[in-house]
Formats: C-alpha cells, sequence, structure tokens
C-alpha cells in the first residue's frame, strides 16, 4: 500500500510540475530555428546582394521573417517596406530598422542574423586543383584561398599570380607572389574582394596540348567555404601591372 501511496503522490508531483512549464512557457517568444543560427561575425560581415536574412522583432511575429536581399541591395519588411540593406553590417542594419519601427512600437527589440552568404564570391581559374567559384564568409587573401581550391598544380608560376578586380566602373590588375605573401611581404597580402578574379599562370616548361584536346576547357565548380580569416574594412595593398 506504501507503494502505491507514494507512485501517486510521484504522479501528482509530475503532473503539477509539467503544468507550470507549459503556462510559462505560452507568455515567451518562439525561439529561432536551428537553420537560423548565426554563422558570420555581426559586427564585422558586411552584408550583400543575394545574402538571406532572418529580421527577428520580439514579440511581434508577424514582422519577424526571412528576407533575402536583393540584387539593388534592398530588403522588404512590413510597415518600413523598403530598406538599404547592402553595404552594412548586421549590428548596423538592426539599428536602422529598430529606428524605423520607433515610429509604430515603443522600444522595438530587433535582431539580424545572416542565413546565407551568397555574396561574396571570388573566382579562380589557371594551375589550382579546382577552379571555379568561391563562395566566401569571410575575408580571404591568396594564402587562404589558394589552399581551398586544393593547391596548384605542378606547373604553376607561384611568383606570379594575377588579380583582375573592378572599381568604379573600371579594371584593376595586381600581380603577387605566393611565396612573398608567405614571407609576410605586404606588397603581395592582397585582401580579396567580391567579384575578385585571381589566374594563376603556368610556367613556360608546361607542355601545350595538341589535337582536339587543346580545344577543351576545365570544367568550372561552385565551392562554399564556411572558415576564413574575419571581414573588415581593409587596405590592399598590391603591384599594379
Amino acid at each position: 500500500m506504501k507503494r502505491l501511496a507514494y507512485a501517486g503522490i510521484i504522479v501528482t508531483i509530475t503532473f503539477f510540475v509539467s503544468t507550470l512549464i507549459v503556462f510559462s512557457q505560452t507568455d515567451r517568444e518562439i525561439p529561432l530555428k536551428k537553420d537560423a543560427q548565426a554563422v558570420v561575425d555581426k559586427e564585422r560581415y558586411v552584408i550583400g546582394p543575394e545574402d538571406v536574412l532572418y529580421i527577428h522583432v520580439w514579440r511581434e511575429e508577424a514582422l519577424s521573417r526571412r528576407v533575402p536581399v536583393r540584387m539593388d541591395g534592398n530588403i522588404s519588411l512590413p510597415l518600413i517596406h523598403e530598406m538599404k540593406a547592402a553595404g552594412l553590417t548586421p549590428l548596423q542594419l538592426e539599428a536602422a530598422i529598430t529606428e524605423r519601427l520607433k515610429g509604430f512600437y515603443e522600444n522595438p527589440n530587433v535582431s539580424v542574423t545572416v542565413t546565407e552568404t551568397n555574396s561574396f564570391k571570388v573566382y579562380i581559374s589557371g594551375e589550382v586543383v579546382m577552379p571555379g567559384v568561391y563562395n566566401l564568409q569571410e575575408e580571404a587573401t591568396i594564402l587562404q584561398i589558394i589552399p581551398m581550391a586544393g593547391g596548384f598544380t605542378e606547373w604553376a608560376k607561384q611568383n606570379k599570380i594575377l588579380i583582375r578586380r573592378k572599381e568604379n566602373g573600371r579594371e584593376k590588375r595586381m600581380t603577387v607572389s605566393y611565396k612573398k605573401a608567405m614571407e609576410g611581404d605586404p606588397n603581395s597580402t592582397v585582401i580579396l574582394k567580391p567579384g575578385d578574379t585571381i589566374i594563376v599562370e603556368a610556367s613556360r616548361l608546361k607542355p601545350q596540348p595538341s589535337g582536339p584536346d587543346r580545344f577543351r576547357s576545365q570544367p568550372q565548380e561552385k565551392h562554399r567555404i564556411t572558415s576564413s580569416p574575419s571581414r573588415q574594412p581593409g587596405r590592399e595593398k598590391g603591384v599594379e601591372e
């Protein structure tokens, strides 16, 4: 009988505690989904076109949503409508949205999470093992991008790597040396920017294809990189041709 009494007491206590937990959670905000966890440094990552953001407004689920950054750099949100997101860090965008919402709510609490980083693309071709398009989350230099591409081929000219970049509608060309970059030479430590093209030239000793093979091109692949040095504005150094 004592065992049955103890069992009844335990069941009653368990039911009471479970009821308290359920009621205590009804007034809480719905937690962020796992697939919307931060993947970048909110203080340093610069939002760009094609990125996907999760905008969360505390206690306002109707405003909380995933939004893509359009090619014009803008996003669309209820009440706010259009606003610029490209060029801002997540923290800066949080402040901008908060300021806009103050006209509708008292002390709005806004968080911005980058769930997909699609704006930081660089292109690498030539004498690397895996040429193609690399989608970065943060800044990188040739010291990071070359290993990401599988390293050099045996015919690579490591002391002559061409970086092509568009700035203000004009093309800028820089030639850097991988070996000098490894030695810490600032002229070869160029911080890559979105849209950069890295070309690793071939040595003159590389045999040239003949016959039908000379018309075949190496297939290009897309790659997503999930780790690299932190992305922040900085001065790029290089030797212009």
